[in-house]
Formats: C-alpha cells, structure tokens, sequence
C-alpha cells in the first residue's frame, strides 16, 4: 500500500492573502530516489508520483479519493490561527503604555 500525506498549505510568507491555501493537498511521502545514467552521468527518477501533487476542497474529500485507490494516507493538521480583533484607536488611547513612574 503506498503512503501518501493530505495537508493544507501555509500562507505564503511573501503574500497577504490566503486564496492558495484553502484546498487540501494529497502527495506522494516518499522521497525520491534518484539514479544516475551510466551513459550520461545525469541523475533521474523513473517513478514520477513524487511530483504528482492533487488539490481537493476538502479533507474529506482527498480521503475519499486516497481510500478509493487503495493509498495509506497520513493526515497532517495545522494550529488554526486565532485573530485578536484590535481597533485603530486603541494606539492612541491615554492609558496605552503602563509605566510606572
């Protein structure tokens, strides 16, 4: 049975907006073993699903799928952020910084 790893992508570090990391993605967990053509000395990999990456909308989804072709898959859970809701005016409130004096 072949392994595979279902995650949800970070937020791009670069980028402000989350559009790219609201679907799930289902990959191969193996790591690729590369072998080297005695000809030409070039370094290659003839079983390509470790470039294979699948994008689902949902977990549960990219599950359906993974048991549907027979694959173990792994599923890895991220913390969910939570936004502390702050006002613009609370910067200039009088009692801000608490100094003691």
């Amino acid at each position: 049975m072949k392994r595979v790893i279902v995650y949800k992508p970070q937020k791009s570090p670069t980028q402000s907006g989350l559009k790219k990391s609201s679907c799930w993605i289902l990959e191969s967990s193996n790591s690729p073993d590369f072998e080297t053509d005695p000809l030409t000395g070039w370094k290659g990999k003839n079983n390509h699903d470790f470039y294979i990456k699948l994008k689902f909308n949902s977990k549960e989804e990219a599950i359906a799928y993974a048991t549907k072709n027979k694959l173990h898959a792994k599923v890895i859970t991220d913390k969910s952020k939570t936004i502390k809701i702050k006002s613009y005016a609370d910067n200039f409130r009088f009692n801000r910084i608490k100094t003691e004096l």
